[in-house]
């Protein structure tokens, strides 16, 4: 199973080794200039190890890249493979599965996130009562002092929608998902109120996939697309299953599951069309 981070850590690895050949070096010369052991270059080149930004910026003076279009890229890369810094989600290492910081890694740092939900409502959506709901059903011996955990990491990921550059969000939800009660009626009524007034921000369009537009593509269960700033190489699917989660970079992929998105939109309701049935649902 291919982790995100891990494979941006092997396209880093490939756009740092194309650089140094261009630069006509060897791998011993580039370890020799920058006062590393000739392995630490290897582990990079082959995607093994992650590199810091300060390391990429070592090698790109090396180098001599000037091209601010290739620097970005690489420096992009080298945050995405998770060297970058502290993330808050590294506080929540013993709780979270490798998979789990993956997902976040990338929610994190995308520009755009496209998401079909059959079942529940999308984490960044949802309210505190409904996160809670939701986490006690899928581990119900999980102890409570861990589950207030896994709901302030839920609550936490939503500051993406709320950053300077926030995420731009947009989410098909099956009608089901709003019919369906998760923690009782007071928690599903705060939670859809809570649809409604995320549906306002600028940058978030929720459309509703009504029982009457009958069979779609969604119906083999749901998808996340991340989008990365200028960079279509780095997009990637998310699937998530019970235990795991899949990560699809093919370009093939990605364009069936784009093509896909843009048909289940097609068939969904309009965005204010959603919020009304959303509000009537209510």
């Amino acid at each position: 199973m291919r982790h995100g981070p891990a494979v941006r850590r092997r396209k880093l690895g490939e756009e740092l080794r194309r650089l140094r050949d261009r630069a006509g070096l060897t791998s011993p010369e580039v370890a020799r200039r920058v006062g590393w052991h000739q392995s630490k270059v290897s582990r990079i080149e082959t995607g093994r190890s992650g590199a810091k930004p300060e390391d990429v910026a070592l090698l790109l003076a090396v180098y001599e890249v000037q091209d601010p279009q290739v620097r970005h890229l690489v420096q992009v890369l080298a945050e995405i493979s998770g060297e970058s810094g502290s993330p808050w989600w590294n506080a929540y290492r013993g709780l979270l599965p490798a998979q789990y910081r993956d997902f976040i890694s990338l929610e994190s740092r995308a520009c755009a996130a496209r998401t079909l939900e059959t079942t529940v409502v999308p984490g960044l959506l949802q309210t505190p009562g409904y996160a809670r709901a939701v986490t006690r059903t899928v581990l119900p011996a999980l102890p409570e002092d861990k589950l207030d955990d896994l709901v302030a990491v839920r609550l936490a990921r939503q500051e993406v929608l709320r950053a300077d550059e926030p995420l731009d969000l947009a989410v098909v939800l099956d009608e089901a998902v709003l019919h369906r009660t998760v923690g009782g009626e007071r928690v599903m009524k705060e939670q859809l109120r809570h649809l409604l007034e995320v549906a306002e921000l600028p940058h978030v369009r929720l459309q509703v996939l009504p029982f009457a537009s009958g069979a779609h593509t969604g119906l083999t269960g749901a998808f996340v697309i991340f989008s990365f700033p200028n960079i279509a190489d780095l997009d990637v699917v998310v699937i998530d299953h019970l235990m795991s989660s899949l990560y699809l970079e093919r370009k093939e992929d990605l364009t069936e599951y784009s093509a896909a998105f843009q048909r289940i939109q097609a068939q969904a309701l309009p965005h204010e069309d959603s919020l009304n049935l959303i509000a009537g649902i209510r």
